[in-house]
């Protein structure tokens, strides 16, 4: 049986899903994109009785990394990121000011992410998979039956490409990428609910290729 668990904590203004990944054989957990609520976020990972090893960020729009500071202020742990999301990383609480939302600057990422690298929790490693578009430095966490796939990939919806930064073309070479998955991975995406692949083969246009991104 499978010691990993994994919980959906939606916080913040804009209801953004973090992911916590927890491996109760190691005792460590992770948080995939704290964007907002650090006490609340810290209360989950107690409550699985596991202590918090790193962060795993997908992008660094502000509504991913609005709760940054206050985790590792609390819990001093390595936070993981793609270089080409430094920008929005380093400017996330004037950013969130330009939507009328108050966070803290997060403080500088530990380990720089890149596609092909595996991160790790426990015995469970996680492939990295680059796939900008909706923003530069944007990845996936795939593994175990799961993508953490942030804003890439929605149920029934894909994520915007209308923001700076955004690049449509790449959006869709990423969806398209992310339909080779196999059908019964779950997706775990940074807002709304979960779906599979299979589910959205299906039922969504932008991963069957019916429809591409805005400007794409």
């Amino acid at each position: 049986m499978s010691a990993l668990t994994l919980r959906q904590l939606t916080v913040g203004p804009l209801q953004e899903n973090c992911w916590l990944l927890a491996d109760t054989v190691s005792g460590k957990a992770v948080l995939v994109d704290p964007g907002d609520e650090a006490d609340a976020l810290l209360a989950a990972v107690d409550a699985t009785g596991c202590a918090l090893e790193a962060i795993w960020l997908t992008h660094a729009h502000f509504d991913h990394v609005g709760g940054v500071a206050g985790v590792v202020a609390a819990r001093p742990v390595p936070i993981w990121l793609h270089p080409a999301d430094a920008f929005f990383y380093a400017n996330a609480a004037s950013n969130a000011a330009r939507w009328g939302v108050v966070i803290q600057d997060p403080p500088p990422a530990d380990h720089e992410l890149a596609e092909g690298d595996r991160v790790q929790l426990g015995d469970y490693l996680f492939d990295v998979w680059h796939l900008p578009g909706h923003a530069p430095g944007h990845v996936a966490f795939i593994g175990h039956g799961l993508c953490l796939s942030g804003d890439l990939l929605f149920a029934g919806s894909i994520g915007r490409t209308d923001l700076p930064l955004c690049d449509p073309t790449a959006m869709h070479r990423s969806l398209m990428r992310m339909a080779t998955l196999n059908s019964e991975t779950r997706v775990c995406p940074g807002h709304g609910v979960s779906t599979t692949i299979g589910r959205e083969l299906a039922s969504n246009p932008f991963l069957r290729g019916a429809a591409r991104p805005l400007g794409a």
